[in-house]
């Protein structure tokens, strides 16, 4: 009995040993980003909503996120003629993986740094992972990402209203067992 016991610790703190090791994450995503019509209702703030697919580390993804952004410009050192920074505020969103696992994420950190000379913007998005489904069930950890925006088409003022993006992700995962991640 005691033999049975043992074999049975020995191989619980073995399988909990695999779901804690943080793994570094790295993926590459493109997309697409408008306003949204959910409003997350911070005071002085627009809310986008933003579409990626990508592949990386954990395997292919679809991203859906949706996050609020301050409207009045913030100073910054990207801040000055040609250039416009603001910061999200609050967001959240979803991965989808192609075996149906779900990675929740929370945004604890944002900013967007627009040139008018360029044409372009390069934000900034900081998730902390909050679980899942399925492989990403006991998954905690932070992903940071990095795009790079262009407008596909503005409105009357010539605000734009959608947008093109391309990034990278990168960060670390703990709680998803190494034999079920996707190495590329």
């Amino acid at each position: 009995m005691k033999h049975i016991a043992t074999v049975a610790l020995m191989l619980s703190l073995g399988v909990a040993g695999v779901y804690a090791q943080q793994r570094p994450v790295k993926m590459t995503f493109s997309g697409t980003a408008a306003p949204s019509a959910i409003n997350l209702q911070f005071p002085n703030t627009s809310t986008s909503e933003y579409n990626f697919a990508g592949n990386g580390t954990l395997g292919s993804f679809t991203f859906r996120t949706v996050s609020a952004s301050a409207v009045a410009p913030q100073p910054s050192s990207c801040s000055g003629g040609t250039h416009l920074y603001l910061t999200a505020v609050a967001g959240a969103g979803v991965f989808r993986f192609e075996d149906g696992s779900l990675l929740k994420v929370n945004l604890t950190a944002g900013s967007d740094c627009i040139d008018f000379v360029a044409n372009d913007a390069q934000c900034i998005r900081t998730f902390q992972i909050t679980g899942g489904t399925g492989r990403f069930k006991n998954a905690s950890g932070i992903l940071t990402l990095t795009e790079t925006v262009v407008p596909v088409l503005a409105d009357v003022s010539g605000a734009p209203v959608f947008t093109a993006i391309t990034g990278a992700s990168m960060g670390t995962v703990s709680g998803v067992a190494a034999e079920e991640e996707r190495q590329n």
